[in-house]
């Protein structure tokens, strides 16, 4: 099976997050997202890669944007404490983040789709060197407020966290079920 067919997104929760993910590994994760193809070479993924620490700093963060946003009687306080607690979860957190030029020569939906393929090569790496890996995207981590917290300037659009670590043997899930390809596939042949 190759690893197209075997990635499976490991939520932070089936993650050993005692067993840190060496920088050089990292590295590489992010040198091979960096590979995704880009129109007119504008690369505009960035990431923002959190490890030790960082990672409540993150969580911290992610609940005073959300207290900002969220009237007090709207809040959801399940929803708060996971903002919280997650990333403390997984041994690394990327928010990810495409850069957008305005008035640019690119089209925002084309810097938003190399971005995307930058992350799905980081997904296809984490999986070949054996790591677990998962893309959320609440709210609070999609919005302009996490783009300043973070501090890149506003041509930056968050695109999610991106959560990365050894997975528990025990909690892996099964591989997901696919529809038939032929139900999403049209030949047009003349």
């Amino acid at each position: 099976m190759s690893i197209f067919s075997t990635r499976r997104s490991i939520k932070p929760a089936a993650m050993d997050v005692s067993r840190e993910v060496p920088r050089e590994l990292l590295t590489q994760l992010l040198e091979d997202a960096h590979r995704a193809p880009t129109h007119g070479l504008t690369q505009p993924w960035r990431f923002h890669v959190f490890t030790g620490a960082a990672r409540a700093r993150l969580g911290d963060g992610l609940q005073a944007l959300y207290d900002a946003a969220t009237p007090a009687e709207a809040r959801n306080e399940d929803k708060r404490a996971k903002l919280g607690a997650t990333p403390r979860l997984a041994p690394v957190v990327i928010a990810v983040a495409a850069r957008i030029e305005p008035d640019g020569k690119i089209p925002e939906i084309e810097e938003i789709a190399a971005t995307s393929c930058a992350v799905q090569n980081l997904a296809l790496s984490a999986h070949a060197h054996g790591l677990g890996g998962y893309w959320s995207t609440p709210p609070v981590a999609m919005s302009a407020e996490f783009a300043a917290w973070l501090g890149p300037d506003a041509t930056h659009r968050m695109l999610g966290l991106i959560y990365l670590g050894y997975p528990q043997e025990d909690k892996l899930p099964p591989l997901s079920p696919r529809h038939p390809l032929a139900e999403h596939v049209v030949f047009h042949e003349t």
